[in-house]
C-alpha cells in the first residue's frame, strides 16, 4: 500500500487551488525553517534524499494536516539528531561533488523505445518509485544518464549511481479503460525500478 505521501495519482483530493498572489512565506518562522535545511544541506549534514525521507516518515494524520514548511521542520527535528548533528564539537561527513550526475561505470541496460515495467513497488524505505505507476507498463522515451540513487542516498548507504530513464505510461495504463486513450504521463524512473516487460502482457500504447 502506498506511505500517505504518496499521492501521485491517486483519486478523492480534489483539485490543488492556487492562492492568488500567495507569500512566498506566511509566517516568518517559515523562512528561518528554510534556513535551518538550507545551512543544514551546505554543510554537508543533510542530503535531499535523507530530507525527503524524515517527511515520508511523519505520522500519516499529521502529515496530511500539517504546511509544507511544518513538514520540512518535522524532518530536519527528526534527521537532524539521528545523524549527530545536533552533539557538540560533531564533525560533517566529507563535501560530496556538487549537483547530481555522476558516471555510472557501465552500460544503461535499456534504450529509447525499450517496452518495460515497473517493479511492484513495496519499499522498506525511501524510494522515487511512484505507487501508481508500480506494476504498469511503459515506452523508455529518453536515457538520462546516470544519477546518485536515492533508495541508498538516503540511508547513509552511498550514491551508487543508478541510470535515469524518462518512461511513457497510456493513460488507460495508469488509470483503466476510463482514462482519456490520447493521455500519457512520463515518469522519470531509475533502473532498479524496471525490468523488461513479459511477452502477451497487455500493451501499452492506447492509440
Amino acid at each position: 500500500m502506498p506511505d500517505v505521501h504518496d499521492l501521485g495519482g491517486r483519486p478523492g483530493f480534489g483539485r490543488i487551488e492556487r492562492e492568488a498572489r500567495e507569500p512566498v512565506f506566511h509566517a516568518r518562522w517559515e523562512g528561518r525553517v528554510m534556513g535551518m535545511v538550507y545551512a543544514s544541506r551546505r554543510a554537508n549534514w543533510l542530503n535531499l534524499d535523507a530530507f525527503r525521507h524524515g517527511i515520508e516518515r511523519m505520522d500519516p494524520q499529521r502529515y496530511l494536516a500539517a504546511s509544507y514548511y511544518e513538514r520540512w521542520l518535522a524532518s530536519i527535528e527528526r534527521v537532524l539528531p539521528e545523524l549527530g548533528a545536533l552533539t557538540p564539537g560533531a564533525a560533517p561527513p566529507p563535501l560530496a561533488p556538487y549537483g547530481f550526475e555522476r558516471e555510472v561505470g557501465a552500460p544503461a541496460r535499456f534504450a529509447v523505445g525499450s517496452t518495460l515495467r515497473a517493479r511492484a513497488r513495496n519499499p522498506v524505505g525511501h524510494t522515487r518509485l511512484p505507487g501508481y505507476v508500480s506494476g504498469k507498463r511503459g515506452i523508455v522515451v529518453s536515457v538520462r544518464g546516470g544519477y546518485v540513487f536515492p533508495d541508498t542516498h538516503a540511508h547513509g548507504q552511498g550514491e551508487q549511481p543508478q541510470y535515469l530513464y524518462s518512461v511513457r505510461f497510456g493513460a488507460r495504463e495508469l488509470w483503466g479503460a476510463a482514462a482519456d486513450p490520447r493521455a500519457s504521463v512520463c515518469v522519470d524512473l531509475f533502473e532498479p525500478y524496471l525490468e523488461a516487460a513479459t511477452s502477451g502482457a497487455r500493451e501499452v500504447r492506447d492509440e
